[in-house]
C-alpha cells in the first residue's frame, strides 16, 4: 500500500493548527463536491480531502499519524511498523482508503485507551437562503449527497436573524453520527443590500418629491410603512427606519432608505417649457465649487 500524505493533500505544513486544518478542508470540499465541482477527477479529489481532514482535525488521530514522521513521502510503498503506536487495527476505516484502515481501523484507540467510532466524521455545507427567511425565520429543504451514501433531504429549521457566515449545527446527520455544520449564505435580493443587521434600500424619488417633501410609501421585509420626505432632501440622501432591519439582540438592526433622484423626461414641448421655466426662475448651480 502507499502512504498517505494528509498534510499535502490539504496543502498545509505539518505545524498548521486546527483552525488551518479547518479552513483549508472547507475551502477544497467546496472546490471538489462532486454536485457543483467541474474539476477533473473531482469525486475521488473530495474522497482524498474528506479522508485528510478525519485524521488531522482529530487530535488523537493527529498525534498518532504523526508519530509516523516526516521522513516518508506520497506513493511511497507503506507497511506500519510493528506494534504500531500501541493501536489496533480491524479494518473498517468508514470507506476510506487502505491506507487509513491500516492506521485507524474500528478498532483504533487513542493513547488513553478510548475506543473512537470508526468513520464518524462531522461534515461541513453550505445553505443558500433569502433575506425574508432571516428575518422571519423559516424551513428549508437541503438535499445532502456524500460519496458512496445515498441522498439524503433533511428539514432544516433556520433561526430568526440569522445572518451570513453563520452556522447552523444538525446533530447527529453528518457522516457516521458525526455532525453536520451547514454555512448560512443570502441569495442577492432584488431591493435590498445587507451591511451587518442593516438593510440598505435605493429608493427613487421625483424631484418634487424631494424639493417639497412627500410622505411615500417604502417596503420593508415587515411589509410597507408610510415614510416622510423632508423638503430640500437631494439625491443620496439617507433616510432611517429603525428596527426595520434583521431581528437582533438587544437591539435588532435598521433600514435605511437612499433616495435616488429620477428625472422625467422632457417628452413633450409642454414639458421642456417647464424645464425652461425653471432653469431660469432658480438660480441653481449643480457644478458649484468645482473649479475652486
Amino acid at each position: 500500500m502507499q502512504y498517505k500524505d494528509y498534510y499535502q493533500t490539504l496543502g498545509l505544513a505539518r505545524d498548521a493548527s486546527a483552525d488551518d486544518i479547518k479552513r483549508a478542508y472547507r475551502r477544497l470540499a467546496r472546490k471538489y463536491h462532486p454536485d457543483v465541482s467541474k474539476e477533473p477527477n473531482a469525486e475521488n479529489r473530495f474522497k482524498e480531502v474528506a479522508e485528510a481532514y478525519e485524521v488531522l482535525k482529530d487530535p488523537e488521530k493527529r498525534a498518532a499519524y504523526d508519530q509516523l514522521g516526516s521522513h516518508w513521502r506520497a506513493g511511497q510503498g507503506f507497511t506500519p511498523p510493528p506494534g504500531w503506536g500501541g493501536f489496533e487495527s480491524r479494518g473498517g476505516g468508514g470507506g476510506f482508503s487502505d491506507f487509513f484502515d491500516s492506521l485507524f481501523g474500528s478498532g483504533f484507540t487513542g493513547p488513553h485507551g478510548r475506543r473512537r467510532a470508526a468513520g464518524r466524521e462531522d461534515q461541513h455545507a453550505r445553505v443558500q437562503i433569502t433575506l425574508e427567511d432571516a428575518f422571519h425565520g423559516s424551513t428549508r429543504t437541503v438535499n445532502l449527497s456524500q460519496p458512496g451514501a445515498r441522498a439524503r433531504a433533511l428539514e432544516v429549521r433556520i433561526p430568526k436573524g440569522v445572518r451570513p457566515g453563520q452556522r447552523i449545527r444538525l446533530a447527529g446527520q453528518g457522516s457516521g453520527g458525526g455532525d453536520l455544520y451547514l454555512e448560512v449564505e443570502f441569495a442577492p435580493h432584488r431591493l435590498y443590500r445587507l451591511d451587518g443587521t442593516d438593510l440598505y434600500l435605493d429608493l427613487p424619488v421625483a424631484p418634487w418629491e424631494a424639493a417639497l417633501g412627500a410622505t411615500v410609501r417604502v417596503p420593508t421585509l415587515g411589509g410597507p410603512v408610510e415614510l416622510s420626505i423632508p423638503a430640500g432632501s437631494q439625491s443620496g440622501d439617507k433616510l432611517r427606519l429603525r428596527g426595520r432591519g434583521l431581528p437582533a439582540k438587544p437591539t435588532p438592526g435598521d433600514q435605511y432608505v437612499v433616495l435616488k433622484m429620477v428625472t422625467p423626461p422632457a417628452s413633450s414641448e409642454a414639458v421642456r417649457e417647464l424645464y425652461r421655466r425653471l432653469a431660469a426662475e432658480t438660480a441653481c448651480d449643480p457644478r458649484r465649487g468645482l473649479f475652486g
